[in-house]
């Protein structure tokens, strides 16, 4: 009965921001915990949409933030690890603007091909790319994206040179991998498996270290024979100045909620796997990911 009690002192009602409009996964990611989350600490919490600038506008004004906000930061690998690598000045910096609370969320990269494409298998299409450099074109949903990297780590692991062709979103790289006009796509998981169902696109290998449950038909890239895992995720963050106590008794509440059964099955709706993460596991997550991630954004040479 205290831990109500002690978070109801705080400042009014605890918000978290996307930075991102409504409708999209980090959205929804927020959308849910914040129902739970309410509940838990006995207070309000809202879902407060920040866009601008590709979510550094959210990640900036966090910078500066008191001690008296009560406030946590949806966050994932593009606002947290790749925007402060591309940038010259990304606004924030990334270890000294945020404290992690707690990992929500983790989602799998899927590599797709076109019916145009005479392949079934991730050797055939990498055999096939070989043999058809031409056609060596790879797909993903927006330049500077994890899927673009992620596409470029690919290419690197297998030895095939290709072409990244950068869309405005995965409605029309899907439209054009249908339509024939790309060949290979790269996205994320949850984007690909309607088609994938549907019958109008094959997905031939997904990124996790495991098979997906959501997709367990999709071999692994490496039980196709490319030694390869990469996911992307969704955490929160609170401001340098929140207190450390705060952000552990946040992190263990946000934990418990993780944990619920209906929220984890709300996240498998939503075809993303829910993860229940203290400050620390979130620490140190974050730290492998920057450790995995920035020789590839960085060896690219990618520049906004």
């Amino acid at each position: 009965m205290a831990a109500p009690a002690t978070f109801a002192q705080d400042s009014g009602p605890l918000r978290i921001v996307v930075p991102y409009a409504p409708g999209g996964s980090s959205d929804r990611a927020a959308r849910i915990v914040a129902d739970k989350l309410g509940a838990k600490l006995g207070q309000t919490v809202i879902v407060e949409n920040k866009t601008g600038a590709g979510g550094r506008l959210a990640a900036q004004q966090f910078k500066e933030m008191d001690a008296r906000q009560n406030a946590l930061l949806l966050g994932n690998p593009a606002v947290m690890v790749v925007a402060p690598l591309v940038f010259k000045d990304a606004g924030y910096d990334p270890e000294k603007t945020f404290q992690p609370v707690s990992q929500v969320s983790d989602y799998e990269f899927g590599l797709a091909v076109s019916s145009a494409v005479p392949v079934k298998e991730l050797t055939h299409l990498l055999a096939w790319l070989r043999a058809n450099p031409d056609k060596a074109n790879f797909g993903v949903p927006a330049t500077g994206s994890l899927p673009h990297f992620f596409a470029l780590m690919t290419t690197e692991k297998a030895r095939v040179n290709g072409q990244v062709v950068g869309y405005r979103g995965s409605g029309p790289l899907i439209g054009d991998l249908l339509g024939g006009q790309v060949p290979v796509a790269f996205d994320t998981l949850d984007t690909l498996l309607p088609q994938h169902e549907a019958g109008k696109l094959r997905i031939l290998a997904s990124s996790g270290s495991k098979r997906s449950p959501f997709a367990k038909d999709i071999p692994t890239f490496k039980e196709a024979g490319l030694d390869l895992v990469a996911t992307g995720w969704n955490a929160l963050f609170a401001p340098a100045a929140m207190p450390r106590e705060k952000v552990e008794r946040l992190g263990k509440a946000i934990r418990e909620v993780m944990l619920d059964p209906d929220t984890r099955s709300k996240f498998a709706a939503a075809m993303v796997t829910p993860v229940a993460s203290t400050p620390a596991e979130t620490a140190a997550m974050l730290k492998a990911y920057r450790a995995q991630w920035a020789p590839v954004v960085r060896k690219s040479g990618y520049q906004p």
